[in-house]
């Protein structure tokens, strides 16, 4: 089958047509599949939870979503893609190991999208852009691979990461750690650990991270002025571990606090800190009082 939007090696760094992509009548690739395969086996889990219910199974699956998600923003984002602070080997490697049980992909793959997306964040070549509709930006484009390559090229971004050997240890067997985090679950509590757990735990985990890529490009406020779509999303912080303060972010996305202000609620934030104060975390990265004031509405 013929991939409409592959073509050579100089097409694809160039722009990017805004026509409508197919969801479903296009070129899927294995990995595509794969993707696609494993967001809906967690929502069909999900599905299955009120039949294999037990209060300590959903419990588990609030506490793990918490988890995984809090090491989604703490790892794969504030330390990895953006270098907003230094952790040492032994603390950085199991924080993004920890963080594939998030099942949003390895470390390189994930971080190298997410460096695109500020790169070329609301073009024609972000990975995710609202421009492209509420559902490509949500969920959509997770299993459109060669889009994305096709608007983005090759994962050359992330040599940082490539060059250590962890990461292409993750990148290599993110399969089997996937499916031994699911046998797991099953022979520990069952039925109701894998779908209480498992799938409404990875469901909200999903949602909630994927809100930040669509609803926090079209609704909610803006404190500063930048090129692009981001929005604050005051509601959403709890659940997205201070992620939500969108603009903040693409305003200053170095910065290790999101949560700019002191009522804007940063959990990921609280917990840099805290390591920060005990010396695990260093060159904790915040903005300037010039950076804001520059960039203030």
């Amino acid at each position: 089958m013929c991939d409409p939007v592959r073509g050579n090696g100089s097409s694809q760094r160039g722009a990017v047509s805004k026509k409508k992509r197919p969801y479903i009548h296009r070129y899927w690739s294995w990995a595509d599949i794969i993707r696609a395969s494993t967001v809906m086996i967690v929502h069909f889990l999900c599905l299955l939870a009120p039949f294999n219910y037990k209060w300590e199974a959903l419990r588990f699956g609030f506490v793990l979503y918490a988890l995984t998600s809090l090491s989604i923003t703490f790892s794969y984002h504030r330390n990895l893609a953006h270098r907003s602070f230094k952790l040492p080997k032994w603390l950085e490697y199991p924080s993004a190991y920890f963080a594939v049980f998030a099942l949003q992909g390895d470390p390189l793959d994930w971080v190298s999208i997410h460096r695109f997306h500020h790169q070329f964040t609301d073009s024609d070549r972000d990975p995710h852009s609202p421009i492209e509709g509420f559902w490509f930006s949500h969920v959509w484009w997770i299993c459109d691979t060669h889009y994305i390559k096709y608007k983005c090229g090759g994962r050359n971004n992330v040599m940082d990461l490539k060059q250590q050997w962890f990461y292409w240890f993750l990148r290599m067997t993110i399969g089997f750690h996937v499916l031994m985090f699911w046998v797991g679950l099953y022979l520990y509590g069952g039925l109701p650990y894998l779908t209480c757990g498992g799938g409404v735990g990875g469901v909200i985990g999903y949602h909630v991270t994927w809100l930040v890529n669509s609803a926090c490009h079209i609704w909610g406020s803006r404190s500063w002025k930048t090129k692009d779509t981001s929005r604050n999303v005051w509601w959403l912080s709890i659940f997205t571990m201070g992620e939500s303060w969108h603009n903040n972010h693409h305003a200053f996305e170095s910065s290790a606090r999101q949560g700019l202000e002191w009522w804007q609620i940063d959990i990921t934030w609280y917990l840099i800190r805290l390591l920060e104060v005990l010396g695990l975390a260093t060159d904790v990265k915040l903005p300037s009082e010039f950076q804001k004031h520059k960039l203030a509405l």
